[in-house]
């Protein structure tokens, strides 16, 4: 693997070393979490599109993963799920090196991606069924699961049509089917919930809940603050390539309270003051 130049470090703040956890991890201890990245780099041309990221996340919890719009986060789940060789750097999903042995590693992952590549000449109970023959599911287990996925998501009546002839909605609830038929061990999001609409959100977030009860790990990108509130057992939000904050909701409200902030902070308050935002006067001028 090519090896870089030590990465920019000036990009970290005062405020990111006062967010930013230790990473829990040793060397040799890589099978104990489900997702584990040592020293992961990115690099396009001259720009770091991720910096040196060191991150673990533990078996069955719900991690959200935040930063605006060209952070790095879309980037950091390429590298994690096999799509996108890493400039420098290691990730282990299940104990199993990504790249070094990526069969093995996709085998125990679910991956919906924020750009949807489907096969639109299949219909969505073929596409399902023809995803969990690629995950090596028995067939009467695909059988039965397709059936339930697709009644389960509202896709019932439309199954047997083409995706092509798909919404934005319907297309993101026919991946996240196919995503999960297999039961994977490690599930990771790129805005799931975009184009769904309030009550397929809810269906999505009782079954995203349910895999975690049942052991799956989440790894989930968002920029919707709310559910990431509301569903995450812990958050680590990237600026810049650089993981600025690490911690559960209320360990960051700790952290920021400690720093002269607010307690009883929200999500979206702890991420703007995160990521260096200032309330500042937005106004449009012709508009007075």
């Amino acid at each position: 693997m090519t090896t870089f130049p030590e990465p920019n470090s000036s990009t970290t703040s005062s405020v990111e070393q006062y967010y930013t956890s230790p990473v829990p991890m040793q060397a040799n201890n890589n099978t104990s979490y489900a997702i584990v990245t040592r020293n992961l780099i990115r690099q396009f041309d001259q720009k770091w599109a991720v910096n040196n990221l060191n991150l673990t996340v533990q078996a069955g919890e719900f991690f959200g993963f935040l930063g605006p719009n060209g952070a790095g986060k879309s980037t950091t789940i390429k590298m994690m799920v096999g799509l996108l060789r890493p400039s420098s750097g290691n990730i282990w999903v299940g104990g199993i090196d990504v790249w070094q042995d990526p069969l093995k590693a996709r085998a125990l992952m679910g991956v919906l991606p924020e750009y949807l590549n489907l096969y639109e000449r299949l219909s969505g109970r073929e596409f399902i069924t023809f995803s969990g023959h690629m995950y090596g599911v028995p067939e009467a287990d695909i059988l039965k699961r397709t059936e339930e996925l697709l009644q389960i998501l509202d896709l019932a009546n439309d199954a047997d049509k083409l995706i092509v002839d798909y919404s934005v909605g319907m297309r993101k609830k026919v991946a996240l089917a196919a995503a999960i038929i297999h039961r994977p061990q490690v599930l990771f999001l790129d805005e799931p919930f975009e184009g769904i609409d309030p009550v397929s959100s809810r269906v999505i977030r009782d079954i995203l809940q349910d895999l975690t009860h049942r052991g799956t790990t989440i790894f989930f990108s968002s920029h919707i603050m709310e559910v990431v509130e509301r569903l995450c057992t812990r958050v680590g939000i990237i600026n810049q390539g650089v993981l600025v904050a690490e911690g559960t909701l209320q360990e960051l409200r700790e952290r920021a309270s400690g720093n002269g902030g607010d307690k009883d902070a929200t999500l979206e308050d702890i991420f703007l003051n995160v990521i260096g935002v200032r309330n500042e006067n937005h106004n449009l001028s012709w508009l007075d």
